[in-house]
């Protein structure tokens, strides 16, 4: 799967997004850059329907990629029942304008 690099390198990028994505499923909110919460939307929507799975291949691959144990665990448990009858769109993006210092544009991801 192709992604934006982001001005990271390789190394970099994914462990920013492994930890937003982390992030994103732990708290259900995270503001961040539009084009960062475009990268992390495609990987929160895998996971989620990973968890929808929930067989244990699915559980290995999750706690692969996510670094928090309780939140493997809630994608299991939780967020697996909550999105049961949902075919994906589990995100949303709302802009919020621009950051002071650069310009870019800031965005709020967050689960539906």
């Amino acid at each position: 799967m192709a992604f934006p690099k982001l001005g990271f390198r390789t190394d970099h990028r994914n462990a920013l997004l492994r930890n937003m994505v982390t992030s994103l499923l732990r708290e259900e909110r995270v503001q961040t850059t539009a084009a960062r919460a475009k990268s992390i939307n495609r990987l929160a929507e895998k996971m989620i329907t990973l968890g929808k799975r929930g067989d244990l291949h699915a559980r290995r691959q999750a706690a692969d990629f996510i670094l928090d144990e309780e939140v493997v665990k809630k994608l299991f448990d939780g967020l697996a029942a909550k999105y049961a009858d949902r075919q994906g769109g589990y995100t949303r993006i709302i802009k919020v304008g621009h950051r002071r210092g650069d310009a870019a544009e800031m965005v709020i991801l967050e689960l539906v």
